[in-house]
């Protein structure tokens, strides 16, 4: 599983959620947030404040809370620096540590406090009613870093402005998996994510630094509130843009629960919500195509999905994800007519035309500081693509050109665009049919 790198978008105005200003404002039972205390000081001292920040609440919330855990002896105050609670350093008691352990036994997650599903619910319902325009515009700047034909970024903005489900298909190397960041690049902004949330005293984590970008957040201006007024416990990030392949399996679509750490890991899309999921090389998974079919189609067209806890508890979460099914494979060999229909745009990755082919060779000399040739690209076109019928794929210039520059290193030379050098790493880079001697792409 891949995200994106970062990328240069046209923000929309960041929802926040607000900071809560009392215990019942969390959502949060008060045993909930003392036994993350309890634990969190079982690995040390720490004051007031450190608790505060790592519990991403409010010390006003968390003062009570720990009076209660001291009248009942399970934390004791070390010592006082400053005034007021809020500079105690508290410790855990021969009793807390104990209390400690059964915490530990029940769920082992320790950090920010969560979220109640009920509030990450009606958080995305507020990120869902967002509206902005997807215009013609702004879909040809969010695919700016991408050689795309007109006809192509017609079919695509419809998509986009729906945020419904989207299957590209075609041949291999035309772009298909990297669609998914011009799409996100079109919806743009910031959205706030949860670092965990609570189902019934059950943690999920959600935030994952592998999958997410996380913003600096120095710089509010286009946030609704203030960043005093913001909620701690989610964290602001990027847009989420996230890529799977061959490794998706149905589990990865459902809670992953640890026996050892008796928590619980979001599945893909719901770490996805709000963003895009790029279903790469869809069709050969591991997984036959038809079972994440299923999984799906329910999700599909109802926006909501059904989670299960190792208890047997079943509840409900938004699938307010826009999925990118992109194959090399025919769709009708994928999917029956009821799921495809449920899949209402279905976009052809088509070959690049000649001059597209050109225009993506030179923005990849210009991405290694080669110097671009026309006659080239003729010579490759001539002797590769004509001579011996080999169709063009998008892909081709990069790899090419990526080739040429690892080639010039080795030999301790100026990279440079040559016909000897093409020549070299044509040889390879397409495969030669030992029945034939014809020669094919990779």
């Amino acid at each position: 599983m891949t995200m994106l790198a970062e990328i240069d978008v046209e923000t929309a105005t960041v929802i926040a959620p607000p900071k809560p200003t009392s215990l019942e404002s969390t959502g949060l039972s008060p045993d909930t947030i003392a036994s993350i205390i309890v634990k969190m000081l079982h690995s040390g001292e720490d004051n007031g404040m450190g608790l505060s920040d790592r519990l991403c609440l409010p010390y006003g919330i968390l003062e009570p809370l720990l009076e209660k855990l001291r009248v009942e002896q399970l934390v004791e105050v070390k010592r006082a620096l400053g005034t007021g609670s809020a500079g105690y350093r508290y410790a855990i008691t021969d009793a807390g540590r104990d209390r400690a352990l059964r915490f530990f036994e029940a769920c082992g997650y320790v950090g920010p406090a969560p979220v109640p599903v009920h509030q990450y619910t009606a958080h995305m319902a507020d990120l869902r009613a967002q509206t902005f325009e997807v215009s013609r515009e702004r879909v040809a700047r969010g695919f700016s870093h991408l050689i795309v034909e007109p006809e192509m970024l017609d079919q695509l903005g419809p998509a986009v402005a729906s945020r419904r489900a989207v299957f590209l298909y075609g041949a291999p190397g035309n772009g298909k998996s990297v669609m998914g960041e011009g799409i996100g690049r079109v919806l743009g902004g910031d959205v706030y994510i949860p670092h965990a949330i609570d189902v019934d005293g059950q943690i999920i984590t959600m935030y994952d630094p592998v999958t997410h970008l996380a913003r600096v957040t120095d710089d509010e201006g286009s946030v609704i509130r203030s960043e005093n007024a913001i909620d701690r416990r989610w964290i602001r990030v990027a847009r989420p843009v996230i890529t799977v392949g061959g490794e998706l399996t149905l589990e990865m679509l459902d809670l992953r629960y640890s026996e050892l750490s008796a928590f619980y890991e979001a599945p893909v899309h719901l770490k996805a919500n709000g963003g895009v999921l790029v279903v790469d090389d869809f069709g050969r998974q591991r997984v036959p195509a038809r079972d994440l079919l299923n999984r799906w189609i329910v999700p599909l067209e109802s926006r909501v999905d059904y989670l299960n806890l190792v208890t047997g508890r079943k509840f409900q979460v938004p699938f307010d994800v826009m999925v990118i099914f992109a194959t090399n494979l025919e769709p009708r060999s994928l999917a029956d007519e009821a799921f495809l229909r449920r899949i209402p745009y279905k976009i052809l990755a088509k070959n690049p035309t000649r001059m597209q082919f050109e225009q993506i060779f030179e923005m990849n000399c210009r991405r290694h500081g080669l110097t671009f040739d026309r006659s080239i690209v003729q010579y490759l076109h001539d002797k590769y693509y004509t001579g011996r019928k080999l169709d063009m794929r998008a892909c081709h210039p990069r790899d090419l050109t990526d080739q040429i520059v690892h080639l010039c290193r080795y030999h301790q030379r100026t990279p440079e665009l040559t016909t000897d050098l093409l020549d070299s790493v044509c040889q390879s880079y397409f495969l030669e049919d030992t029945q034939t001697g014809m020669t094919a792409a990779r």
